[in-house]
């Protein structure tokens, strides 16, 4: 499959959380205690480390500076998503939110850069043409607005997927875009003088000489402006209303919708079908926790994060949401050839609470448990389509014969086993009661185990 190229706007996010129990001296404001720092791709960036959850292959073609912050930056995606660099004029921008008890104080923002006027380099060329789909995440920093990426865009056009999201210092798509998504309170600016979205939706589709238009309107879905007029609304359905303790963030829902959307034209989906994935993959984000949960521990003047690669990633969930009130939940196994039983294993445990760690053995754990022949699938790839279910927030891979090290890290609320434990001593069970935790199991589907499906495709 072609790869999803996304093009647009990066720029880092990062948050400083802290206590504000008094007030400044010098003017009644108040002095934060700062606890603890995170980071994060934001703008284009988050988009296309997004889209890395349901595309193969992302690329980003992105304006970087050469500071710390966009070697940062770079460093933050690098993992997940091939970066193609254009020159920036200026310093890689930076927002940084400084927020107590989580509520946002104000917001610093440093560095100006905007993309260049040079020539593109033949590589972000390239992989314009080699693009399956493309995502045009525009964050007012003017490369959509660049001449030579525009002709490039336009051509493309009539034949690749190009999903736009225009932003209100951006310039209008390009004629012939599949699908534009502005947000409800973008589209009635864009288009002056309509009522609602469905209005506005209809307007910019023709204004603009898009395709469709779906205007997205929050917790209600969105409205789709396709071909004759027609405009329909995509509510979230019922199994994509998560429910959970934590008050819903909402930073990057956008982002998400249009990477998902992006995804599924990739993956051949018509446009309806399209953008009723995108509006339930982005509820399923929010109900995650948002943009907050990409973030990772560091101190954004150092341009380091805490290096413990995912195991950092599932502790800074962990912490977060203990933070917020929330309730963590995690489970753990081999999960080698991924089946039906482990989904409804992982869909179940996500309902007990507001995030999911999975705990999951390395390659050395495996052949240890069951044999020099296991696992099949190496510990990265399982990692990744682990990483891929909706259900999952975070992955955590340990070397040991059982998760007990990695468990007393985390601290879980709730640790989640199979049904067919019942009766049996887990070795995790004394870890998590004594920080407080619980043990749960849920039933099995039957008929399902790894070792099973191999045996009896041998014979």
């Amino acid at each position: 499959m072609k790869p999803l190229v996304v093009v647009g706007d990066a720029l880092l996010d990062a948050d400083i959380e802290g206590t504000a129990d008094r007030l400044c001296p010098e003017a009644p404001v108040p002095v934060v205690d700062v606890a603890r720092r995170w980071q994060r791709p934001g703008g284009a960036g988050l988009a296309a480390l997004l889209a890395a959850r349901t595309a193969p292959e992302v690329v980003l073609v992105t304006a970087l500076g050469d500071d710390d912050t966009g070697r940062r930056l770079a460093a933050l995606l690098g993992r997940d998503v091939q970066v193609v660099r254009v020159p920036m004029d200026g310093e890689t921008v930076c927002k940084t939110r400084v927020q107590a008890a989580g509520q946002s104080l104000l917001r610093l923002d440093t560095g100006g850069g905007r993309a260049g006027a040079a020539p593109l380099p033949a590589r972000a060329s390239a992989a314009l043409r080699s693009a399956g789909a493309v995502l045009v995440s525009d964050y007012g920093r003017g490369l959509p607005a660049h001449p030579e990426l525009r002709s490039l865009l336009g051509e493309l056009a009539p034949r690749v997927p190009v999903v736009w999201d225009p932003h209100p210092r951006g310039p209008a798509p390009v004629p012939g875009a599949a699908l534009v998504t502005p947000n409800d309170k973008e589209a009635l600016s864009f288009a002056p003088g309509r009522a609602e979205p469905g209005e506005a939706a209809a307007a910019l589709r023709r204004d603009w000489s898009c395709r469709a238009a779906a205007v997205t309107v929050g917790e209600r879905g969105a409205v789709l402006a396709g071909p004759g007029e027609d405009v329909t609304r995509v509510p979230v359905s019922a199994a994509a209303k998560v429910t959970g303790q934590v008050r819903p963030d909402t930073c990057g829902a956008g982002d998400r919708f249009a990477s998902a959307a992006a995804a599924a034209l990739l993956d051949g989906a018509d446009t309806p079908e399209a953008v009723r994935s995108a509006v339930d993959t982005a509820a399923r984000f929010v109900a995650a926790g948002g943009a907050a949960a990409l973030s990772v521990a560091g101190d954004p003047d150092a341009g380091t994060g805490d290096g413990d690669g995912l195991a950092g990633t599932a502790l800074d969930l962990a912490e977060r949401v203990r933070r917020q009130g929330g309730r963590l939940v995690a489970t753990g196994g081999c999960f080698d050839l991924l089946h039906p039983g482990h989904v409804s294993l992982l869909r179940q445990a996500r309902a007990l609470g507001d995030a999911l760690v999975v705990c999951v053995n390395s390659d050395d754990s495996v052949r240890r448990l069951k044999g020099p022949t296991r696992p099949l699938v190496p510990v990265d790839d399982r990692v990744r389509l682990l990483t891929e279910l909706e259900s999952v927030d975070a992955v955590a891979v340990f070397d040991e014969s059982s998760p007990v090290a990695l468990l007393e890290r985390l601290r879980p609320d709730v640790w989640v086993k199979g049904g067919d434990y019942a009766g049996t001593d887990l070795p995790e069970a004394e870890v998590v009661h004594r920080h407080g935790g619980e043990v749960a199991l849920v039933p099995t589907v039957a008929g399902y185990s790894t070792t099973r499906l191999l045996a009896e495709g041998a014979r």
